[in-house]
């Protein structure tokens, strides 16, 4: 069960309309790696989530906060886009300068949602279910967690430097601050699941059922000009999991045969010309 209370997590309080802002800021809101996803990301992983409870408790707490995060957002779009009109921007298209200023401006918040948030990126793509990962391995989706806060806090630090609006740099540092906790939450989750399952995924298939295919599982194939790659703990040493010794192997050769796919149909037209 969810409960909506009407007061913000944080203090949303712009100090000047800035629509073209409110177009960028729609980027962490509905885009790849906005707010919306990481709020279905948690939630699906929490209400898919089956056996230790305490991760799915984890899951649907901060999936819950993550509402918050959108609402806020919302709450931050539609004070950036006060008292923007279609006129107003028509007026200021007059003036050179202004309309550079006004070029940004997302006309979808003028024409389809009056003033408000959509749920789309900032060129207008609408968000999908594509963007997000809910696997049921718990490691697997952690990981995915982890990118996406990471993915996330970068995109709205940089917007934090796009604007000088006192209002909404201190409603980014309430996110950029969350944001690093979850990334400090999904390392720890991550550490704890790689101490109880092993490093890689899923455990449940180990090195051993890779059978004739496991020396494999350590080899580097140098494929690019030079050996700079050489010179890395993915290209020497032991496997994080203790498992083999990784190999470099400079040059490889192919050790599977050329294809030699059969002659389609004439009927097909295909332009390949018959033995």
């Amino acid at each position: 069960m969810f409960e909506h209370r009407k007061g913000l997590q944080f203090e949303v309080k712009v100090e000047r309309p800035d629509p073209m802002l409110a177009r960028q800021i729609q980027e962490v809101l509905g885009g790849q790696f906005g707010e919306m996803s990481v709020m279905m990301q948690y939630l699906f992983q929490g209400w898919n989530c089956r056996g230790e409870e305490k991760y799915k408790d984890m899951l649907m707490a901060i999936g819950t906060e993550e509402i918050g995060h959108v609402e806020m957002l919302c709450s931050l779009i539609s004070q950036l886009l006060d008292g923007a009109t279609p006129s107003a921007q028509d007026e200021a298209a007059k003036n050179p300068t202004m309309a550079a200023i006004m070029g940004g401006v997302n006309p979808q918040h003028l024409i389809v949602s009056g003033l408000g948030a959509t749920p789309k990126d900032s060129n207008g793509v609408p968000w999908n279910a594509g963007y997000i990962i809910a696997s049921g391995n718990l490691l697997a989706d952690f990981r995915a967690n982890l990118n996406a806060e990471s993915q996330g806090r970068l995109q709205v630090a940089r917007l934090y430097h796009m604007t000088s609006d006192e209002g909404v740099r201190k409603v980014f540092r309430k996110m950029l601050a969350r944001d690093r906790y979850h990334q400090y939450q999904w390392m720890a989750a991550i550490k704890e699941l790689e101490e109880k399952k092993g490093v890689v995924v899923p455990a449940s298939f180990t090195p051993e059922d890779e059978l004739e295919a496991q020396p494999h599982a350590y080899e580097f194939y140098n494929l690019e000009e030079g050996n700079g790659a050489k010179n890395g703990l993915w290209a020497e040493g032991m496997a994080p999991d203790g498992t083999g010794e990784f190999v470099f192997l400079d040059n490889p050769e192919p050790m599977g045969q050329a294809p030699k796919p059969a002659v389609p149909p004439t009927s097909l037209h295909n332009d390949i010309d018959m033995p």
